[in-house]
């Protein structure tokens, strides 16, 4: 089994990464709960932190926040993958603070483009949901042609974010990435494509993972994977939603 994202890799939830054995079993209904867990405490911290944006009108009120989230996110992702036994504290620690990133980001982006983040939130979740049914019913099925092309597709899609930040230090990024013209759009629907189809390869190695019995705290860590997926294509929904209202002006 493969994933195409990297902390839900195919070995992370083998016996030999683990290095141990459990009484308890990880369970796809333990995993959708937990996920379920930490989705709220990252609603919870991202509503937090745009409620106090709205209310004072500075974003200097939330900058400190939001450099926290995505710094401390960040540490706490890196953490979870290398420790997956952290995972029942890691997990949800990296929920909050990814939602106090997320809940800023929405602010910025709700101040200059109104209605902008209940749409993307509603892409988001309706998209999962198609995924979900996708998957559930074999529409599409995970096959490792597919598993494959998810996974260099992200290394492509990570390639370039890569090239246009170190471009970026310089002064001259990759400036289809962030403009609004056909080939800027083009690219955002891509990436959101790409992360969409990243859900199928997610779903489909929890479900491998509870047939191998990996130990009940795996559910944290497989909630965790999926929520790294969902922040992506988010973030990425509401870059795409940005570069079609900039187009209409």
């Amino acid at each position: 089994m493969k994933s195409s994202n990297p902390i839900l890799r195919s070995n992370a939830f083998s016996a030999q990464s683990i290095g141990s054995t459990h009484s308890e079993k990880m369970t796809v209904k333990g995993t959708a709960l937990k996920g379920l867990l930490l989705l709220m405490l990252a609603l919870v911290s991202a509503l937090w932190t745009w409620q106090k944006f709205f209310i004072s009108k500075n974003p200097q009120d939330i900058i400190s926040f939001m450099f926290l989230g995505s710094i401390g996110g960040f540490i706490f992702a890196i953490i979870t993958t290398f420790k997956k036994e952290w995972s029942p504290i890691t997990a949800p620690i990296y929920a909050i603070l990814e939602g106090f990133a997320i809940g800023g980001i929405s602010a910025f982006f709700e101040a200059q483009y109104p209605g902008i983040a209940i749409q993307a939130s509603s892409l988001t979740f309706g998209t999962f949901t198609i995924m979900f049914g996708l998957y559930s019913s074999g529409i599409i099925p995970v096959t490792e042609k597919l598993k494959i092309g998810i996974t260099a597709a992200i290394g492509g899609i990570a390639l370039i974010y890569f090239v246009s930040f170190i471009m970026g230090l310089f002064g001259s990024p990759i400036g289809f990435i962030n403009n609004s013209g056909p080939i800027g759009i083009g690219f955002s629907l891509l990436v959101v494509g790409v992360a969409a189809f990243s859900l199928l390869l997610d779903f489909d190695l929890i479900k491998q993972a509870e047939k191998q019995g990996a130990p009940k705290y795996m559910e944290w860590y497989g909630a965790f994977g999926v929520m790294v997926t969902l922040v992506w294509l988010y973030l990425e929904i509401l870059r795409l939603l940005s570069k079609l209202r900039d187009r209409k002006n």
